[in-house]
């Protein structure tokens, strides 16, 4: 029989997922991503430079590429406490800097990059308030962003062929209690006995998998268990995308290459 959560979700139930596009005026993409309690702002913003050593790399290749790179930052009052701002410290933190890498790897890992031209497309992603999930929650609304900057793009004549080849979201899934369940708050976070972040593809293709027990270890039937709910999570929140970004997902979706016989 399965327990009751703290929040009164299912087992296999996501969190109420609010996405309200256009948050801000000047960006060329922006969402503030809701997900329970969590709340991340995603911006994207088109440079029309790219990073020094890809311009010194583009110079010998016949089709140049762009970038896409992320940055991630949390608020003092994100959380139950203030916590000192990395930029007063010198430096972000190591948390800091592994949440913004897989950020632009897994949006680079759904873009042409040879279809962006030489122009780097940032992803900003603020946490404004945290009940876990911050990174999966991130990941979810940086696509979102990236494909309203990517669209505008299009339909100013600066791109002229569909850059995307799929969608990317991620979410949490974990064991608390002995019991397997979907998108963690930071209740169920802290007393998980497994702790997992699965970023996916709408084609059903990992980015990442970051998986850790904090106990006892776990076997591949439950790792195998919690993938499957991951990816029932992630169908959830890929409607949702599809929901805030209407037909701008058609004019941006690369054409599937037909299967190898």
């Amino acid at each position: 029989m399965t327990s009751a959560r703290v929040d009164g979700r299912s087992a296999e139930q996501l969190r109420p997922v609010k996405l309200t596009t256009g948050y801000l005026k000047y960006a060329e993409g922006s969402v503030l991503i809701e997900l329970g309690d969590t709340r991340v702002l995603c911006a994207a913003s088109v440079d029309v430079r790219t990073p020094f050593w890809l311009r010194e790399a583009n110079q010998s290749r016949a089709v140049k590429q762009g970038w896409i790179t992320g940055e991630y930052a949390m608020l003092p009052r994100a959380t139950g406490t203030r916590t000192q701002r990395e930029v007063s410290r010198g430096r972000p933190s190591g948390r800091t800097q592994e949440i913004q890498r897989i950020i632009g790897r897994s949006l680079r890992a759904v873009t042409d990059l040879t279809r962006l031209g030489e122009r780097t497309v940032w992803i900003d992603c603020d946490v404004l308030q945290a009940d876990g999930g911050t990174r999966t929650a991130a990941i979810t609304g940086a696509f979102v962003a990236l494909a309203m900057a990517l669209d505008g793009l299009i339909e100013q004549g600066k791109i002229t062929r569909p850059p995307l080849h799929g969608q990317v979201a991620a979410t949490s899934v974990g064991i608390v209690a002995g019991e397997r369940i979907l998108d963690l708050c930071y209740e169920e976070d802290s007393r998980a006995e497994v702790d997992m972040n699965v970023v996916m593809t709408d084609g059903g293709r990992l980015i990442e998998v970051q998986g850790t027990a904090e106990g006892s270890p776990f076997g591949r039937p439950e790792l195998d268990s919690l993938l499957d709910l991951a990816a029932a999570g992630v169908e959830g929140l890929f409607a949702e995308q599809k929901k805030v970004l209407e037909g701008s997902l058609t004019r941006l979706l690369a054409p599937a290459a037909p299967a190898s016989r």
